[in-house]
């Protein structure tokens, strides 16, 4: 059986503007990213922010496409037709902020019929629209209600059931839970993990949080400036990281029992922030100081 999700080589390149919109010089947002996902699997995709996991997240979705490389849902390349329809039924992205991703002009009813419409779905849209509600633990009357009058944990369920309504094999989430409350963020996991049990869903998760990668995701991959330098089962890759990235990315997640700090690496941490593959350009045509990249 083929893998949900395959990446061979992604890699994706923007280039950059200089003065009077002169086009300047490439930079490699991803670079040869490749990775393997198979069905029923959390895979945990893990990077500081413009490490390139919000690229890699468009370019699988069709969003955007790639400068070389290749995309492969369930064995068949999606390059130059991601937009079709058999494209978005197969994968469906939920996003981090579950209040901009609603239109607060629609009922919740409305927005979870948008892609059951676009998928020509010929069942009873109002009596599948409540079971999706139920699916993500919501009263099937909330289908009446608008955004505006739900939690944020509640406009996440919508999303999430807005996504499974053309049953996607495979569930972009891109940091599904960062704009939530702590409590809320257990719930829409434990939630999710319910998901994949239930409907043999397969998800690629998107996040900086490595507390909450470790718990969820089976696999994970650490992204340092558009490449996966480290990959591997969630056990081994915490329990003993072989990359210096991965290291400081797990000595610095914050821990609250003398249990979770024996467990972390003790190195010394760096001051300052990883620089962007962007800084990293300018460094060498020698138009940015060093010492803004400490």
């Amino acid at each position: 059986m083929s893998p949900v999700l395959e990446l061979r080589n992604l890699t994706k390149t923007f280039a950059t503007k200089r003065a009077f919109g002169r086009k300047g010089a490439e930079v490699r947002a991803v670079n040869k990213v490749s990775l393997v996902i198979e069905k029923g699997q959390i895979y945990g995709l893990a990077g500081e922010s413009g490490s390139g996991k919000s690229t890699i997240a468009r370019m699988i979705m069709g969003l955007t496409g790639p400068t070389s490389g290749d995309i492969l849902i369930n064995g068949t390349s999606i390059l130059g037709r991601a937009a079709s329809l058999e494209h978005r039924q197969k994968v469906q992205m939920v996003f981090q902020n579950p209040g901009a991703s609603l239109n607060p002009r629609r009922t919740v009813g409305q927005s979870i019929a948008v892609p059951l419409v676009a998928h020509h779905y010929a069942g009873n849209r109002a009596a599948r629209i409540g079971a999706l509600l139920e699916m993500v633990q919501l009263p099937a009357h909330f289908a009446d209600r608008y955004p505006h009058e739900l939690s944020g944990g509640q406009k996440q369920r919508v999303a999430i059931a807005r996504a499974l309504a053309v049953n996607p094999s495979l569930l972009v989430l891109d940091e599904p839970t960062s704009a939530l409350d702590v409590s809320v963020q257990a719930k829409v996991i434990d939630l999710l993990e319910g998901l994949v049990a239930e409907l043999g869903l397969t998800f690629l998760f998107i996040s900086h949080d490595l507390s909450l990668m470790r718990n969820f995701a089976q696999t994970v991959g650490i992204l340092y400036l558009g490449e996966i330098v480290e990959t591997g089962p969630v056990g081994p890759v915490f329990a003993n990281p072989q990359h210096d990235y991965t290291r400081l990315l797990i000595a610095s997640v914050p821990v609250i029992s003398a249990e979770e700090e024996a467990l972390r690496p003790h190195i010394p941490l760096i001051n300052g922030e990883i620089p962007t593959a962007e800084a990293l350009l300018a460094l060498r045509e020698g138009t940015q100081p060093k010492e803004t990249l400490k």
